[in-house]
């Protein structure tokens, strides 16, 4: 089991740290950032840099030509198409790739996908954080791990 998870165009430096912290709780092996809007200062209080790589690619090109070989692409993003997480059969070796809050994914990297999921909420949308972290949890979940591991 791999697997990678980042924003693409990222609003704030804040999503980042703290999705850099939940990747770490919940078994990412790095995140990524691809373009972006914010400063290298990223909100990152418990050092995870040190065990958690983080990748930052200019474009969503860049970032395709990276992706780590074997990997299957999966956009995170509420649009009409998109498989519902509940049900979602996560790949073995997996990048998720989430939008920035106010645009989402864009064009290109849908087309990029191999596959997208929206995840089900009563009203509106989840912060992109909460939304990474909600896939990742369940990957988790789906995997069978055992606790503490």
């Amino acid at each position: 089991m791999y697997f990678g998870i980042g924003i693409e165009n990222p609003k704030t430096s804040q999503n980042i740290g703290l999705l850099w912290r939940s990747a770490e709780n919940l078994g990412a092996n790095f995140i990524f950032t691809v373009g972006g809007r914010t400063k290298d200062e990223l909100s990152d209080v418990l050092k995870t840099y040190k065990r958690i790589p983080f990748y930052k690619y200019a474009d969503i090109d860049d970032f395709y030509a990276h992706l780590p070989h074997g990997c299957r692409l999966v956009g995170v993003e509420n649009s009409e198409g998109a498989s519902d997480l509940r049900t979602f059969q996560h790949f073995v070796r997996s990048v998720y790739i989430l939008g920035a809050e106010d645009n989402g994914l864009t064009r290109r990297a849908l087309e990029l996908c191999h596959a997208v999921v929206n995840i089900p909420c009563v009203k509106g949308c989840f912060n992109v954080t909460v939304a990474g972290a909600l896939v990742m949890y369940d990957r988790l979940m789906k995997t069978n791990v055992p606790e503490g591991k």
